[in-house]
């Protein structure tokens, strides 16, 4: 495996892909028959097969009474409320699956023909991410990122979709958690952001109308700046003058973005996302959760929190192309309690699915 260096950072592309025997044309032209593409992020909560592998939580040992048949039992369930989703989804982004043979294995249970997939983790990682695909993907990348001695948990997983419209890519992100402290992990977080900088700058040098989504689950709220206090800059901003002004640039700022705007995201509630405290050159993507959405899609400590994330560039926003419509909490019966809340899946008595909701996107096509 060829690894290319950039300073700190490892890109390695690592590829898994599934093949079933659709051609391409067909499966692009079944999932766009009704006119729209839709996308789901999810964090199905510690999916972990029934066999003792070494690198799994404690938790789910055979030592701890995890076993096959509860492992199945969990596959039945997130099937079950996977077809209770509507629009059914085209591409589906998942966090927190353990090995690619699990990623198979409920890609197989899933009906409505995922074609292609890819799955990546890093060695000996406990969980991994992956990405299930009624449309072509093509040119994945696999990034693992290092920082200060740190490697971030997950990869992120590039990769571009191939539709009748044309082609986007998409940065699929499980980030690192709080666990250990705001102040020290947030720098890995915004390690992630920077790789995802990076590349989006590399391939709007060549494609300067080619669509991008960053989506998962980013461990940080839209509004986590204003959380902590409005002190430190974090791996999402909001385009707020206050936040400019942190981070060194000033409304009037010509100069060169990709200087400044080196380790965070801009987020913006407008349509399209166009810079409106930042520079014209500044990476700045739209979030549902500043205009759209509501509560949240993780439940933690009696408060909503807006983890998950899709961010949309301003390329889905034009008069021609995929078209961006809506985003929506799946919030049915199967993945919330009477009151609302998510409810975390339970090892021991094999209740509950998962402390995260889904979130679908919806992309529009031939208006």
């Amino acid at each position: 495996m060829k690894k290319l260096f950039y300073g700190w950072l490892v890109f390695l592309p690592v590829v898994t892909a599934v093949f079933a025997g659709c051609s391409f044309a067909e499966v692009k032209d079944e999932a766009e028959a009704e006119g729209s593409v839709v996308l789901m992020t999810w964090n199905v909560h510690n999916l972990f097969d029934g066999e003792d592998n070494g690198s799994e939580y404690s938790e789910y040992t055979k030592s701890s009474g995890w076993s096959e048949e509860k492992y199945l039992g969990r596959l039945n369930s997130i099937t079950a409320a996977f077809n209770s989703i509507e629009p059914v989804p085209d591409i589906i982004l998942l966090q927190e699956i353990e090995s690619l043979k699990v990623f198979e294995a409920l890609s197989l249970s899933l009906p409505n023909g995922y074609s292609w997939s890819h799955f990546a983790n890093n060695p000996d990682a406990a969980l991994g991410l992956g990405i299930l695909s009624r449309l072509p993907l093509t040119d994945a990348k696999v990034h693992s990122i290092t920082t200060g001695g740190d490697t971030t948990p997950r990869p992120v997983l590039e990769t571009r979709i191939e539709t009748n419209e044309g082609s986007f890519v998409i940065f699929a992100c499980h980030w690192k958690s709080k666990l250990g402290g705001d102040d020290i992990t947030e720098n890995v977080r915004r390690a992630s952001a920077r790789v995802i900088l990076r590349r989006i700058r590399e391939l709007w040098k060549n494609e300067g109308e080619l669509g991008i989504i960053v989506a998962g689950d980013l461990n940080e709220n839209h509004d986590e700046f204003f959380r902590q206090g409005s002190e430190a800059v974090c791996a999402l901003l909001p385009d707020d003058p206050y936040c400019a002004l942190i981070t060194g640039f000033s409304q009037e700022d010509t100069g060169d973005a990709a200087a400044l705007q080196k380790d965070f995201i801009v987020i913006s509630k407008n349509k399209p996302p166009s810079p409106v405290n930042f520079p014209n050159d500044a990476v700045v993507l739209y979030s549902p959760w500043v205009s759209e959405l509501e509560n949240g899609s993780y439940y933690y400590k009696h408060n909503w929190e807006t983890i998950d994330h899709f961010l949309v560039s301003n390329q889905f926003f034009g008069k021609t192309g995929l078209k961006y419509d809506r985003t929506n909490i799946v919030n049915n019966q199967y993945f919330t309690n009477s009151g609302g809340i998510p409810v975390a899946y339970n090892e021991r008595t094999g209740s509950g699915l998962s402390d995260h909701l889904p979130l679908l996107l919806v992309l529009k096509t031939g208006m």
